[in-house]
């Protein structure tokens, strides 16, 4: 399918590793500009001249987005070199561990900056350009934010933020016909599951007793299996979708567990 996204400026948060790193490959792939806004250089440049090598464009700022100086300066780089933007995506974000019971205030302050307060920041930043193109926003969400995880109160409390601002702007912009959407994770294997998966006595039978908890296929959703639901969304072919939380779980989180039993 041709999403008609040739020469789209699409900003993408924590565009080089991850799940960001394939939104930037898919985009690319569609013929979109992907503009990477990340703090790690390196992983920004190899994803760059990995898009270039296969004959698309790409480009970067560099920000460190719990600071909104920053990410407004790398929408104004990525204004001052294409001229425009015409999508969104608000990836950027990391499952920090600030619990009720093991956490405190600042912590969970600062994990706010850095899992939604970011989200705002470039949205904003963005919108003058957005409401020009009848552009699209997609925010990437969390299951957390639905199903809970133990132990992680602030990561949990942003996802909730990213679903609601969703829901909120697709409110707000809809005199501009700007889209705006979630796209929700439950178990993609990404460097900071892994990250996460290592912290357990035994990683390899906490992944097994996950997999095999995922209705569809006993496997974790790919990262570009998200990625392509984010093109789908940033594409015109998406046109009269808004305000929506696009599970991409393989029924993760709504298919009932007992299913797992008889699967």
């Amino acid at each position: 399918m041709n999403l008609l996204l040739q020469n789209k400026v699409i900003i993408v948060t924590g565009g080089s590793k991850g799940i960001g790193h394939a939104i930037t490959h898919v985009l690319g792939d569609e013929g979109a500009i992907p503009f990477i806004v990340s703090r790690d250089e390196k992983s920004i440049l190899e994803t760059v001249e990995e898009v270039q090598k296969k004959g698309g464009k790409c480009s970067y700022a560099l920000a460190e987005l719990t600071d909104p100086k920053q990410g407004q300066e790398a929408v104004k780089k990525a204004i001052s070199i294409f001229g425009t933007v015409h999508g969104l995506v608000n990836n950027a974000g990391v499952n920090d561990g600030v619990g009720l019971e093991n956490g405190d205030a600042e912590g969970f302050l600062n994990s706010l900056k850095k899992n939604v307060v970011h989200y705002y920041v470039m949205a904003q930043a963005c919108l003058p350009f957005l409401k020009k193109n009848k552009g699209s926003i997609v925010n990437i969400g969390s299951k957390v934010s639905l199903t809970g995880q133990g132990g992680t109160s602030a990561y949990a409390a942003a996802c909730g933020g990213r679903n609601a601002l969703t829901r909120e702007w697709a409110v707000e912009l809809l005199p501009h016909s700007i889209r705006v959407n979630a796209v929700m994770v439950a178990e993609s294997y990404t460097p900071l599951y892994e990250k996460w998966i290592k912290k357990f006595p035994d990683p390899e039978d906490k992944l097994n007793q996950i997999v095999n908890k995922i209705p569809l296929e006993k496997r974790m959703t790919t990262p570009k299996e998200i990625a392509n639901t984010v093109a789908f969304l940033m594409s015109e072919k998406s046109s009269h979708t808004t305000g929506q939380l696009m599970h991409v779980d393989g029924g993760y989180v709504h298919l009932d567990r007992s299913l797992n039993a008889s699967l």
